[in-house]
């Protein structure tokens, strides 16, 4: 089993979630959040002061899936999330050593 968590831009979500239904996947868990990589933010004026934006913010999804499934689940995000411009996001997978649904008890891909 292996864990996609993917960061990428805001406006991209609906479209990478549709995406994502459309390949089967059941379920994903998605925040708000701010950050930077080799964006490293920006500068802005407000009322005649500039200021640095260093955390733009992003969204970050992350998915559970089989280890068979993975490449589908990350090739599918990469399609969608892309624009080509610097700030599109990065994807992580790492390995789920287990899961467990709560109501009924089952663990392992079962539970995904």
């Amino acid at each position: 089993m292996k864990k996609v968590e993917a960061v990428i831009r805001h406006f991209k979500l609906e479209e990478v979630k549709d995406a994502l239904t459309k390949l089967g996947v059941q379920g994903m868990t998605v925040s708000e959040v701010r950050g930077f990589g080799r964006q490293r933010g920006h500068k802005e004026q407000y009322r005649g002061a500039e200021y640095t934006v260093d955390f733009l913010p992003k969204v970050k999804i992350e998915v559970a899936t089989d280890s068979m499934s993975v490449d589908q689940v990350v090739e599918t995000i990469m399609k969608t999330a892309r624009t080509g411009q610097i700030g599109d996001g990065k994807i992580f997978v790492t390995d789920l050593a287990d899961t467990i649904r709560i109501r009924t008890g089952e663990t392992g891909e079962e539970s995904l």
